[in-house]
């Protein structure tokens, strides 16, 4: 692993946990992407900034981060010696599709008692046998994000991108075959560059770019599972190992044998 680089990852039995991930960075900039489930990120060291919606936010110790599935966003050290981070990923099951909006809006969340609960989550995560205890804390986390989008109005959005969306279905519906945008243009009546235009504006990312998004997502899942990057790559949508690792490190900053390495198998 590079200097200033740690990476811890695993998948605990929590109901309604994908993935927990603790990293440390000190130069590593993350490039556009998404994920399929929703980011609950805290920073211990430094600050990291990002973009998400076309708008910047940054993370001060004090503050709780929720990203939403499916919005791209990047990130980067905001302090010279990088950043700690710890990011818990959920699925729809903790919070549903209607506080996407909201937590575009304001992905930020001062909230001391919110940010405190956050950290004993991630203690109790982190020690096998303590699950119920995790999802107690978990349920007491979730009620209070929830809490917060519920009382932040959702902003007026001036384009309704239907044709973004249903390029974004499809490319949701094949991660792994994947698909041009010729075919895509044939199935939704539409010329390739508008597709390409209305999905970049819609969501601020490359259509390119989003699948490859969720085909890393998928890769994760896949190691987390114990599969080797031999396999996962395939099975993910990506040519060969090789093709898998240039993308995955891009986006999380290791190599998929790094991060298959560093994660911790639920006993």
């Amino acid at each position: 692993m590079a200097a200033g680089q740690e990476v811890t990852a695993w998948r605990p039995r929590v109901p309604g946990v994908t993935e927990v991930f603790h990293a440390r960075f000190t130069e590593y900039a993350y490039p556009m992407h998404v994920h399929d489930a929703w980011t609950l990120l805290i920073v211990d060291d430094g600050a990291v900034r990002y973009d998400l919606d076309r708008h910047e936010h940054g993370t001060p110790h004090d503050t709780v981060s929720l990203l939403p599935p499916h919005v791209p966003h990047n990130g980067s050290p905001a302090t010279p010696g990088g950043f700690r981070k710890r990011v818990v990923y959920l699925d729809g099951s903790r919070l549903g599709e209607e506080f996407i909006g909201p937590a575009v809006d304001s992905p930020d969340l001062r909230d001391p008692v919110l940010r405190r609960r956050v950290g004993q989550l991630h203690s109790a995560l982190a020690r096998p046998g303590d699950e119920l205890e995790a999802e107690s804390r978990l349920t007491l986390v979730a009620e209070r994000l929830r809490d917060h989008l519920r009382r932040r109005p959702r902003q007026r959005r001036l384009v309704d991108p239907v044709l973004a969306g249903e390029l974004r279905e499809l490319l949701d519906a094949r991660v792994v075959e994947g698909i041009s945008l010729e075919e895509a243009g044939r199935l939704l009546h539409a010329h390739p560059a508008h597709l390409v235009r209305a999905f970049s504006g819609a969501y601020g990312i490359a259509p390119h770019q989003y699948l490859m998004s969720r085909r890393v997502g998928r890769a994760r899942r896949l190691l987390l599972d114990g599969l080797p990057p031999g396999e996962a790559a395939p099975a993910a949508g990506f040519y060969d190992q090789a093709h898998l690792t240039r993308h995955f490190k891009k986006l999380v900053g290791v190599t998929p044998g790094r991060y298959r390495g560093g994660t911790r198998r639920a006993s």
